[in-house]
């Protein structure tokens, strides 16, 4: 893993929970950003690629529950911590269906949440360190890529696109869908940009570029990453 601080997004309404959260994540080391609604924290999330969400459910212009629909929709692997104010089963269900990792109810232990973070940012780290195919390695913390044992020299937009591709192996992607989930939210590209950089990645990784078995062209809709 890189010597670089793990950052996390706090995305919570109540500024005396956002700042005493922020205040306490600093001392334990990591990198916070912050936000206080859900729009704002989407936004964040996409451009700012944070390593941990944690995310309250009760929040102005989107809320929890709709902010991680549209991460879902969009591929985006954030690991994320929710916070609520809500008990019921049926909300922690939901949270827990639509991809957060972990529930917290409001109000909560400071240590028992740091606990959770800690837990959740090392499964994180077990499971997606990297990904293979073919003769390619990418380390998606350290944020290195390796073909043949030899460094691949990346951008960081490069990266963030194979990121993206190689989190979701067989999923077909708009170039909309693309330029939301790599470029960030909001961001003014063209198709032409998504396959500029599909045709970089391709050049880089394929053992024929002009027959690409990776990086593949779904006719009519868009990419997939095929692994």
């Amino acid at each position: 893993m890189s010597d670089e601080k793990l950052r996390i997004l706090v995305v919570e309404d109540d500024l005396s929970i956002l700042t005493g959260l922020s205040m306490n994540l600093r001392f334990e080391g990591y990198e916070v950003l912050q936000a206080q609604d859900g729009r704002t924290g989407l936004q964040k999330v996409l451009d700012e690629r944070p390593d941990l969400l944690v995310l309250d459910i009760m929040l102005p212009q989107m809320n929890g529950f709709e902010v991680l629909e549209e991460l879902k929709r969009r591929g985006n692997a954030v690991p994320v911590v929710v916070l609520s104010a809500k008990g019921v089963e049926t909300d922690r269900v939901m949270g827990l269906n639509l991809g957060a990792d972990d529930y917290v109810v409001k109000p909560f232990g400071l240590q028992e949440l740091l606990a959770r973070i800690r837990a959740v940012l090392r499964r994180r780290v077990r499971d997606d360190a990297s990904v293979r195919f073919a003769d390619t390695v990418v380390d998606l913390h350290a944020k290195t890529v390796a073909r043949d044992a030899q460094p691949v020299e990346l951008t960081a937009q490069e990266f963030k696109l194979l990121e993206l591709f190689v989190r979701n192996p067989g999923r077909t992607w708009s170039r909309d869908e693309l330029l939301s989930g790599a470029w960030g939210y909001g961001y003014e590209g063209t198709a032409r940009t998504v396959d500029n950089f599909v045709s970089q990645l391709r050049a880089k990784f394929e053992p024929e570029p002009d027959a690409p078995r990776h990086f593949v062209t779904v006719r009519g809709l868009g990419y997939r990453f095929d692994a």
